[in-house]
């Protein structure tokens, strides 16, 4: 599901498509409410159904909060 540029999720507007694995794609949007640049990883609809999949990311998630380095950024939502 690739999204355009100027869609709205929540307070999320994605500008750009910067990359893409085996767990979704990414984009680079912008946070309307507090006005900084983000990316946002969108998983496809059956990987997010599946409960190990959701348990890898929440995994991944985790690690990227716990472990800075110049290639992790700060996780929020």
């Amino acid at each position: 599901m690739t999204l355009a540029s100027g869609t709205q999720l929540g307070r999320y507007e994605v500008r750009s498509k910067i990359g893409a694995g085996g767990m979704g794609e990414v984009y680079l949007a912008q946070d309307t409410k507090l006005d900084r640049k983000v990316a946002l990883k969108i998983l496809p609809a059956d990987l997010a159904a599946n409960q190990d999949r959701m348990r890898r990311f929440v995994q991944e998630a985790k690690a990227v909060c716990i472990e800075p380095s110049q290639h992790h950024y700060h996780l929020r939502d």
